[in-house]
């Protein structure tokens, strides 16, 4: 079972100083930089495109194509930025590959550059994660000292410069057009569009914003070349991702595989599930943004195409494991009172309905309300589902229509017992006999 693990960009993660130059150097670091140094900006940006590299921060877009979509040259500046602002709940890919090996990141930002005619690049971080932005400085002062950023770069002539942008913790900055009004220094929402970043972007210029894992995907594409990443994966998702485990497995944490891997594959790599004698009740496919899936879909490929055929979305791959012990009702409410609260306010689907979500929603928990609030749920998300100035209203909706969708009678049952019937305590990792004083079927 451990051959279907890829570890690419994370092959260096266990050693002792896998963040530093001269360790990403002794593994290979920097030689795909040499090669695209001596390649034209357009056959860089080719074999991206023919690798059928997908952006790795949701949505799932080619990241050639989105180059490519970039207003032509005119003789002014054009920016890469790179999307670091990892922040939805059971998303953990982007911050362990920057603290862990940030070399293969700001490597991936010179070639992409290069590629799109850029010669200052940013990367917008999370600000709470102070212990990555230092290392992301140290990274950039490393590169810098040794000839690989700044003006004519190991004697090619070429120009990039990366500035690291610690962000002030907004969940709304992850998306691409409120993350460019942040770094322009203006409260972060978003934007109308069109125009598209990239045709007015930051600083209304042309601007390509990729996530974190898009970007330090392309060294190795350029390295090894396009069959070597065509080769992994599946035909119309190809390439390899990590997958971020979390929840009721034994080991939880990051297993990079190709795309269109299985979730009981990698609960069996993650070691099974905690409580052996516990059943798995449900799992986020893409984070807490994306619909719920449940036991029978334990076999579905984790790729673009399957996941979407299933009913959910692949997402960022962060992988939310809950066994029977847990209550979806209470799940969701967590998962809608964050929305709630990072709702920027500035579209009316969105602002309002996820604060009626959470009320109607912390009723229900607490087995007040009746089966017609179910209707209304439905009725908000309905409302909300397409008509919300971004994504995050659409996400605030997903596990609240398939939590009803899969776990109707489990909602009903909160009612019928004047509250949660679930003991919170015993789904921790701190439960005595980790089981539920009394649980429902769904």
């Amino acid at each position: 079972m451990a051959s279907t693990l890829t570890p690419i960009l994370s092959k260096d993660w266990d050693h002792a100083t896998s963040w530093t130059l001269k360790t990403y150097r002794e593994g290979g670091g920097y030689k795909a930089l040499d090669k695209a140094l001596g390649m034209e900006p357009a056959d860089i940006l080719g074999m991206v495109k023919d690798s059928s590299l997908r952006g790795r921060g949701g949505a799932g877009f080619p990241t050639g194509m989105k180059w490519s979509f970039m207003a032509p040259p005119d003789g002014g500046p054009r920016y890469l930025v790179v999307n670091a602002d990892e922040s939805e709940p059971g998303t953990c890919k982007d911050i362990p590959l920057m603290m862990a090996n940030p070399h293969v990141l700001i490597e991936g930002v010179i070639i992409s550059s290069i590629a799109i005619g850029c010669e200052h690049a940013f990367i917008y971080l999370r600000g709470e994660v102070v212990h990555v932005y230092r290392r992301l400085m140290r990274a950039v002062e490393e590169a810098r000292a040794a000839g690989l950023l700044g003006t004519d770069i190991n004697g090619s002539g070429r120009t990039v410069e990366i500035t690291v942008h610690a962000g002030a913790g907004a969940y709304i900055c992850g998306e691409e057009t409120a993350l460019l009004d942040s770094l322009e220094g203006r409260r972060g929402q978003p934007r109308s569009k069109p125009p598209f970043p990239g045709a007015a972007g930051l600083y209304a210029r042309p601007t390509s914003v990729n996530n974190v894992e898009s970007i330090a995907s392309v060294p190795g594409i350029v390295l090894e070349g396009v069959d070597w990443f065509t080769g992994m994966g599946t035909e119309k998702s190809t390439g390899f991702g990590i997958f971020s485990l979390s929840g009721h497995v034994k080991n939880p944490g990051q297993f990079e595989a190709p795309l269109g891997i299985t979730m009981r594959e990698l609960i069996d790599l993650a070691g099974g599930m905690r409580d052996p004698d516990k059943e798995l009740k449900f799992w986020t496919p893409g984070g807490s943004s994306t619909p719920l899936f449940t036991a029978e879909h334990l076999d579905v490929p984790l790729d673009f195409e399957s996941v979407a055929a299933a009913g959910s979305m692949l997402g960022t791959r962060a992988l939310q494991v809950f066994d029977e012990t847990v209550c979806v009702v209470r799940a969701v409410d967590r998962w809608t009172d964050f929305y709630r609260h990072e709702s920027c306010g500035k579209c009316t689907p969105c602002r309002e309905g996820t604060w009626w979500l959470k009320q109607i929603l912390g009723r229900l928990e607490h087995g007040q309300g009746s089966e017609e609030d179910l209707d209304k749920l439905l009725d908000i998300c309905d409302n909300i589902l397409g008509r919300s100035f971004c994504a995050l209203g659409d996400g605030a909706t997903s596990p609240i229509t398939s939590s009803i969708q899969y776990f109707r009678d489990e909602y009903v049952a909160h009612l019928t017992h004047g509250g949660c019937p679930f003991d919170r305590a015993a789904s921790t990792v701190w439960a005595k006999d980790g089981g539920a004083k009394e649980t429902v079927s769904a």
